[in-house]
């Protein structure tokens, strides 16, 4: 973020290696649903554990767009990214049988406009509405759990 503008700058990764970048950038997808918030979960391409969407940095991109663009490949939603990050959690991502690599991931609310049928990722990932907290329920990290818990949307909306 540059303290100038306030504003999420583009990152650049061209003299990153991908065994280097242990970051991460997650969406918590939401909708209002009579005046209620529900949290949008998607199950991992692996083990099928409910998450939330994440994905490595974009070289060109901002941690919110990268977020924006994870949420559309992987639960096939589209809407308004708020640039404040909701919190940080930690987690290890399986690479292959009995290799993790630990990642802290920076969590960005979406509010959810379109959901489609059509998507990236449909045919490897299912996708859930649930209330905060049965939503956190089912997150195995405690960190996002925590947030997800919590989350009201006039955190980010103001």
């Amino acid at each position: 973020m540059s303290l100038l503008t306030g504003k999420q700058e583009p990152i650049d990764l061209m003299s990153a290696h991908k065994r280097d970048v242990r970051t991460q950038f997650a969406t918590l997808c939401f909708r209002m649903v009579r005046d209620k918030p529900e949290i949008l979960l998607v199950t991992s391409r692996g083990t099928k554990r409910w998450i939330v969407p994440k994905g490595w940095p974009m070289d060109g991109k901002t941690p919110s767009e990268c977020a924006e663009i994870e949420a559309w490949e992987e639960a096939g939603v589209r809407g308004k990214v708020y640039e404040r990050c909701l919190g940080l959690f930690s987690y290890h991502k399986l690479l292959e049988p009995k290799k993790e690599l630990p990642c802290v991931a920076m969590l960005y609310a979406m509010k959810v406009k379109t959901v489609s049928a059509n998507y990236p990722e449909m045919d490897q990932r299912r996708r859930k509405w649930l209330s905060p907290k049965k939503a956190a329920a089912r997150i195995a990290e405690p960190e996002l759990a925590e947030i997800i818990r919590n989350f009201h949307p006039r955190f980010v909306t103001g």
